[in-house]
């Protein structure tokens, strides 16, 4: 099993920047792909962007040239770069592993606690 752990939520204004990290321990080898979520009260929960072991990107249409996923694989951590957050990007967010690159409707590993974002105007 692997544990995933979000940190590095908080309130910004719009314009500013913030990191998200997400720290996975355990049987990490599930981990050639890992992505980041977000819900939004009233929403269901949504694809932010993925990763996958080649490094390959995807983003949700609405956080691209704003948003950069990353991984640091000696620390087994996964980071969520939001540059210029919007209001409509306050959310919690989550991280987990997806199926694979393209099925990443369904995730292998329970939610976890996530990290709240809120963004103000």
């Amino acid at each position: 099993q692997v544990q995933l752990v979000e940190s590095g939520g908080g309130s910004v204004q719009a314009g500013d920047s913030l990191r998200l990290s997400c720290a996975a321990s355990g049987n990490i080898f599930d981990l050639n792909v890992i992505g980041w979520y977000r819900k939004a009260p009233g929403k269901q929960r949504e694809l932010v962007a993925v990763i996958n072991s080649d490094g390959r990107r995807k983003y949700t249409d609405s956080v691209k040239g704003r948003f950069t996923i990353s991984k640091d694989n000696a620390k087994n951590t996964v980071y969520l770069q939001m540059n210029s957050p919007k209001p409509e990007d306050t959310a919690i967010y989550y991280c987990n592993v997806p199926i694979d690159f393209t099925t990443t409707h369904f995730v292998k590993f329970r939610w976890g606690q996530g990290t709240q974002v809120t963004v103000s105007s």
